[in-house]
This record gives C-alpha cells, sequence and structure tokens, in this order.
C-alpha cells in the first residue's frame, strides 16, 4: 500500500495508506465571471464530486440570466433540467463513465457569455469508493429480502420496489396496488395535512449490500419534483452488534417504521450499516454515503439526515459523523459504545477475568467480582464473556452464511476465512506477517485489575495479588495464555492516526447530539452489556476535544416500551427542530458556533421520570441530583483499574511498580508475584497511550 498521505502530503510512517479527500462539491466558475453574478454548478446527490457512483448525479445549477446550455462530457443534457422554486435549475444527469466526467454550463443572452465547469468522478454501484480492497470471500444473501439469488463477489440484484399500507388497527400489509384505498386504510399527517398512509418500499443492491428505502407514496418519486407525502427529510438506520464481515447480511436497520414514516420522513438503511455483518464504521461510512446519493437521485434533495440506532448503530453514528461528517447532519445513538476499540478492553477484560474466577479466583465473593469488574452488576462481564468475548477469536463469531469449509484452520486451510472483529478493519490495521492476522491493537500489559476495589478494602491485598499475576490473556487466535496481552505498534499508530479509537475532536465538534441512553443497569437487567457509563465516555472526549460538550444532550429512560417510546417521540423532533433551526441560521458563526447557538430551548441533559414525566437537569459522573437517583451510573473494568473517563487508551505507558502507592501492605510473596506481573511497570494514565495523537482528518479513503 502506499503511505499516508496528511494535508500538507508529508508522509506519515509506518501507518497504512488513507489519503485525505479534497474538497466538497462546490461551484466553480469560469474566470472573468463578475463577482455576485456566477454562474455555478454543483452536485447535490453527493456533495463530494469525486466521490459519486452508479453512472449519474443529481446536479444544481445557478444562473445569473440568459439562456443556459448544460454539458456533460460534450453531450447536451440541458433537458434534464427543471426550474426550481429558488430559480435553480435541478437535473439528474444520468450515463456517467468511470472514472473522470466533466460536466459544463454557458449562459448566452444576456450580457456576456459566462461558462462553469465541474469534474465528476464516478465510481461503481457495487463499490468500493473510499474503504478501500473489499474482503472476498464476501457469501450472498439476496434471498432474505425477497431479491433473486445472487453471486460473489458483487452479490448484485436488480432494484424491486413494493408497496405497503398502515391499517387502521396499527399495522403494516402489503398492497399489491398503491392505487386502491382499502377500508382499513390508515392516514399519516405531513405538513399538517392528511395523506393516505401508503409506503413504498424500494429494495436492491449498493456498494455490495443490500440497501432499502421506504417513504410515503404519492405517485411515481422524482429528483426534481418532490412527492408532497415526503417532508423532504430523511432518517438513516443503523443496526448494532460487530463482527468480522464476509457476508451480505440479512437485515438492516429498518425502514418499514411508523414513527417516522407517519410523519413523513423517509428511511434508509442497508445490510453494510448493521454492524454485527460489518464491524468497520469506514465501510458503514462508504455504504450510506451511496445509498444516500441513490435516495436523493430517486427522490430529490434532503433537508437534513437524521441518524438512529443502538449499540452498534451508535458506534456507527458517532464515528461516522466523526471522521465522515455531512452524511448525517445529526444523530440520535442509542445504548451508545463510542467504537470499536475502545469497547473492546472491557469485553476481553470479561473473558479473562471470567476464565480467572473460575479457577484460581473462585474464592471470590459475589461483591468482590463486582468490585473488580465495576459495573453496577457482575453479571454484565458474564454477558460480554457469552455475547461479545468470541468476535476475538479466529471462527468462534463465524456467521451461519459463511460455510464451515471455507474458514480458518491452522492446519487444514490456513488461507481460510477469519473472523476476529478486526477483519473489517484489515486496510487500516494491516496485517501481522508472521499470523496472517490482523494486527490488534488490544493490550492488556500494566492495567492493575481491581486497583480501586484494592484501594476501597473490598478485595484483600493477597487477591489483588493474585489476581493481576494470574489473570493471563489472550493470543491473536483468541485462546487465553498465561502472558499479558501485548498490541502491535503499527496498530495503534493507525488506530488514532485515522480517528478509529473515536477522539471527538472532528466532525463531532459541529454535530448536534442526542444520546439516547434507555438505562439497562437497572435490577432486572444487570445482565446487558449496553451500561450508561459510555456516554459519559463521550461526552468527555468531546468535552477534552473541544472546550465543550454543548451539542451533545444525553436523556435517560427506563427500560420500558412505553417510556422508551415517549423519549424515541420527543427526541425526534426535538433534533428536527434543532437542526431545522441550523439550515435558517445565514448568519456568518462557524457551523459549531450555529450548533451550540440553535439547540432548542427545551431540550437538555434529563430524564423520564415516567412516560409522561420528562425533566431536565445536568447530566454528570458520577451521577447526582434527582436523575441520578434514578439512574445511577457505574463503571467498568478499566475504569476500576485506573483508567479515566475518556476510555481512549489502547496500551498505557508505564511507570515503575511502587509499593507505597497503596494503602495496603503487601507479603514479600505477594510483591515478588506481582513483580512478575508487571516485569516493566504499571499504567501511567496520567500520560497520553501508546501511539496516542490527533488524527489527521476527515474523509480518509484508502
Amino acid at each position: 500500500m502506499a503511505n499516508r498521505a496528511v494535508r500538507s502530503s508529508a508522509v506519515v510512517a509506518a501507518l497504512t495508506a488513507p489519503v485525505l479527500l479534497l474538497g466538497t462539491a462546490t461551484a466553480v466558475a469560469a474566470p472573468g465571471t463578475p463577482p455576485g453574478r456566477q454562474l455555478t454548478i454543483e452536485t447535490v446527490s453527493n456533495p463530494r464530486p469525486a466521490l459519486v457512483s452508479g453512472g449519474q448525479v443529481l446536479v444544481r445549477l445557478v444562473s445569473p440570466a440568459g439562456r443556459v446550455t448544460i454539458s456533460a462530457n460534450g453531450h447536451d443534457v440541458t433537458s434534464s433540467f427543471r426550474a426550481q422554486p429558488d430559480g435553480s435549475l435541478l437535473g439528474l444527469v444520468t450515463g456517467l463513465r468511470d472514472g473522470a466526467n466533466e460536466l459544463s454550463a454557458r449562459t448566452s443572452g444576456h450580457g456576456p457569455d459566462r461558462r462553469a465547469n465541474l469534474r465528476v468522478t464516478n465510481h461503481p454501484i457495487t463499490g468500493p469508493v473510499f474503504s478501500g480492497a473489499q474482503q472476498l470471500p464476501f457469501y450472498c444473501e439476496t434471498q432474505a429480502f425477497g431479491l433473486p439469488a445472487a453471486t460473489q463477489p458483487f452479490c448484485s440484484a436488480p432494484a424491486q420496489v413494493s408497496y405497503q399500507y398502515r391499517t387502521t388497527a396499527g399495522t403494516f400489509k402489503p398492497l399489491a396496488d398503491p392505487a386502491t384505498r382499502p377500508a382499513d386504510l390508515a392516514t399519516a399527517t405531513v405538513g399538517g395535512h392528511a395523506v393516505p398512509y401508503v409506503v413504498r418500499v424500494e429494495r436492491g443492491t449498493i456498494d455490495r449490500a443490500v440497501y432499502e428505502m421506504a417513504a410515503l407514496y404519492d405517485g411515481a418519486p422524482s429528483p426534481v419534483a418532490p412527492e408532497g407525502s415526503w417532508n423532504g427529510k430523511l432518517v438513516y438506520t443503523f443496526g448494532g452488534g460487530c463482527n468480522a464481515g464476509y457476508h451480505q447480511g440479512n437485515s438492516t436497520g429498518g425502514v418499514v417504521n411508523d414513527l417516522f414514516l407517519a410523519q413523513g420522513y423517509a428511511v434508509a438503511s442497508s445490510t453494510l450499516n448493521v454492524l454485527d455483518n460489518n464491524c468497520s464504521p469506514i465501510i458503514s461510512a462508504e455504504a450510506a454515503m451511496m445509498v444516500k446519493e441513490h435516495f436523493v437521485e430517486t427522490y430529490g434533495p434532503v433537508a437534513h439526515t437524521i441518524g438512529w440506532g443502538g449499540s452498534g448503530g451508535a458506534i456507527q453514528q458517532y464515528d461516522i459523523a466523526e471522521n465522515y461528517p455531512g452524511i448525517v447532519d445529526g444523530i440520535i445513538p442509542g445504548v451508545s459504545f463510542p467504537d470499536p476499540l475502545s469497547t473492546g478492553g472491557p469485553v476481553s477484560d470479561c473473558r479473562l477475568l471470567e476464565r480467572y474466577f473460575a479457577g484460581p479466583g473462585a474464592s471470590f465473593t459475589a461483591a468482590q467480582k463486582q468490585a473488580v469488574a465495576g459495573f453496577a452488576n457482575y453479571d454484565t462481564c458474564v454477558s460480554w464473556d457469552k455475547t461479545f468475548a468470541s468476535r476475538a477469536t479466529a471462527t468462534g463469531s463465524c456467521n451461519a452464511a459463511i460455510p464451515v469449509p471455507a474458514r480458518w484452520d491452522p492446519v487444514t486451510n490456513p488461507r481460510g476465512v477469519k473472523c476476529n472483529s478486526n477483519e473489517q478493519l484489515a486496510t487500516q490495521l494491516g496485517r501481522d506477517p508472521k499470523t496472517g492476522f490482523v494486527r490488534s491493537p488490544l493490550d492488556t500489559t500494566g492495567v492493575q485489575y481491581g486497583l480501586a476495589a484494592l484501594k476501597a478494602g473490598t478485595i484483600t491485598a493477597a487477591q489483588f495479588a493474585d489476581l493481576n499475576a494470574a489473570i493471563g490473556g489472550l493470543d491473536y487466535t483468541g485462546t487465553p495464555v498465561p502472558q499479558r496481552i501485548a498490541a502491535d505498534p503499527k496498530a495503534l499508530e493507525a488506530a488514532y492516526a485515522d480517528d478509529i479509537v473515536n477522539s471527538a475532536s472532528q466532525g463531532l465538534r459541529e454535530t448536534p447530539i442526542i444520546d439516547q441512553r434507555t438505562d439497562l443497569d437497572l435490577a432486572g437487567f444487570g445482565n446487558d452489556i449496553h451500561t450508561t457509563e459510555w456516554s459519559y465516555v463521550m461526552r468527555q472526549r468531546l468535552l477534552r476535544a473541544n472546550g465543550t460538550a454543548g451539542n451533545q444532550v444525553i436523556i435517560e429512560n427506563h427500560a420500558t416500551a412505553v417510556e422508551a417510546a415517549a423519549a424515541s417521540v420527543y427526541e425526534l423532533d426535538a433534533m428536527d427542530r434543532w437542526l431545522t433551526a441550523i439550515d435558517a441560521d445565514r448568519s456568518h458563526r462557524s457551523r459549531q458556533q450555529k450548533v451550540l447557538a440553535n439547540r432548542p430551548g427545551d431540550l437538555g441533559d434529563g430524564c423520564y421520570l415516567s412516560a409522561a414525566s420528562r425533566i431536565t437537569e445536568k447530566l454528570t459522573y458520577p451521577a447526582s441530583g434527582q436523575c441520578g437517583a434514578q439512574y445511577p451510573v457505574a463503571a467498568n473494568t478499566r475504569m476500576v483499574a485506573g483508567e479515566g473517563l475518556a476510555l481512549d487508551v489502547l496500551k498505557c505507558r508505564l511507570k515503575p511498580l511502587d509499593f507505597r502507592d497503596y494503602p495496603v501492605a503487601f507479603t514479600a510473596a505477594d510483591r515478588q508475584r506481582l513483580r512478575a506481573a508487571f516485569p516493566g511497570g504499571v499504567c501511567d494514565y496520567s500520560r497520553p497511550g501508546v501511539g496516542q495523537r490527533a488524527p489527521i482528518g476527515t474523509w480518509l479513503s484508502y
């Protein structure tokens, strides 16, 4: 691979190859055009003309006066354009060839002729555009969506359109003819007007994924004449999980959703926007960009796009907004985590702790286990081990779509499919030539498990020494070994330089965020992995990077259907009002300033005491106030071990083991065990992590 390039064109050594993409789509006017009366041409369906896909692009032309002629690669396409209410011209330009295409416009008849030119680079609809080499093999699952069977490597299938309607009983039913009006047809309300609740659903393949998009039906959609039953806004949904990939996926984030459709929102998603099908926010960003482009080329310009989804769906929203800003304009991440790599530390810790407590640590009480893990309930650690620790193994989490004979085996199939979740980050992190596995940033060297529990007197000095001496680690196949885990230095450099460990310092600083925290830490949900501290982890990163987290609102609710529904209705409405106000802000303030200034007055941190009672108060970590009493926030394994709330140190820097740092006395034998456990020293979390640095920029291409 080529070396990674930065804005200054300097080479960043030892890293694999992202390159900063230049510029967004702006109109280019010919030299000599008078200021203020420029003829401009810009791409609308993808604001970055270098990243267009699928052989077509929606284009907007602004002309000062006179007759306009528009051409693409020398062919007149003027007839494709239609005048818009704002005086601009909008047209879908088709027939683009792969690679560079030249769009030009010319006016005549009123004053001097004016010209504007724009180069558009088109990419195949099968991708990739910026995510780098695609995984092979790649197993197709189009038939799960009712599409024809497809073949590798692109898994392409023709798009299909179907219709559904909402019944007065509150269900969706198929509708063969969208012009019919069943007796039990419900109505939706768009812009204060009742419209038939008939939904157009389109499914097809883009970027090797199956995409879906849904919107209320009011006749055949047109990109230059938007339908009256669409409110002009898009909700993009993202699905959860985190796994290795190598298959297309049989689910999206979901598009037939009454909350959105009943208000006139369109909804879109794809199988590569489900992190359990693909644990790469970079690939997810590419898929979302391409699907959104197709949506705009079908329905017309979008006022703003709202991200929606929980768990792995929240990871994608946070990471796409940070590193590929503009795909989503505002995000509503639910039960959130900041990124896959930050989450990996506590996950692997839980696997090691479960193994330890089942063996040499069997004498630890339930309270002691909980204190070492840090969660409100130790069962959360049990759940991490059962549900996600297999993602660190070679084949333990392989999807059923991947044939068993195709999977990796060290003897019979050393080149087979590996199902370690880092496989989707191979282009970014690189492969270890010795093992063939993706370089791992996972590290436990110097981590003092149970440190806070020791200081609190919950575990004894002898237990602390035994725990850290016997905890062991995982090798590159995920197999438990006696040694601690050591990260690959090149993986660490890439993880930080490419902002895969989300620094919250780029696109997120100017993104409206409503962090939707359904509290699963409470009694009855203590075995859930979606613990509340992660919302505050991202807040801490925002504060540290930008000096403010005013663009992030956290709202907590109980894990009941009625409260979750009430929270969703409010949060969607509040985000729409927030983005609408930003859209209308014509001041010269920066985007970040507009985001902070236009947050609705009723929108702030808070919690639901019941479905009918939401209070607004500043949420903090540790928790306080009325919300803190309702929704206490615990910690996790790395915080107990001394890491700060930002939780962005993949591999800590070390300091000498000094027994004067502990509030207890160790026996000579325990001292010897700790020296053996920490031969290079213990974590010094007062310093940046190994390889930790500012990211090199947004819109990286690989």
